[in-house]
């Protein structure tokens, strides 16, 4: 596959990401501000600090990746950056959309498992990269932690 096309199709899902959370994403409804939120959801502006970040890291990650690597890790990376990003979209809409708290959380464990190849990945590209793209992996973690956090009134 053309390191063209893996940077394209990477970025694509990217902005498919960006622009689906945008759209699934509700914390200003009355339902959302009804929940009892975990102690540890981190402010506002560390959500919106954290998230420009993560997605310019995992737009320059792919492209770092298809210019570096070989065409088995841009599969596998192509691959996990999708499974990943669907189980992410699929959270924000079983939160957002009919509130079903517990399979929202169980969609980011899956999330979160599905970036696990994208982080060793990120490392065989570059070291530096590796440290880069730690920040994601963890918000994902913590996400999941919070999102099983909540509870509702």
């Amino acid at each position: 596959m053309s390191r063209i096309v893996v940077g394209i199709l990477g970025t694509a899902t990217i902005a498919m990401y960006a622009g689906g959370s945008r759209r699934l994403v509700a914390t200003d409804t009355q339902w959302y501000r009804s929940l009892v939120k975990p102690a540890w959801q981190p402010p506002r502006i560390v959500i919106g600090l954290i998230w420009p970040y993560n997605f310019a890291m995992l737009t320059t990650a792919t492209w770092v990746v298809a210019s570096r690597l070989s065409n088995t890790q841009h599969l596998v990376w192509l691959m996990s950056l999708t499974l990943s990003v669907l189980a992410a979209l699929a959270w924000a809409w079983l939160f957002f959309n009919p509130h079903r708290l517990f399979a929202s959380g169980m969609a980011l464990v899956f999330a979160t498992l599905f970036a696990i190849p994208l982080l060793v990945i990120s490392f065989s590209a570059s070291p530096v990269l590796g440290f880069a793209f730690v920040p994601y992996q963890l918000w994902l973690v913590l996400a999941t932690s919070i999102a099983f956090g909540f509870s509702a009134q």
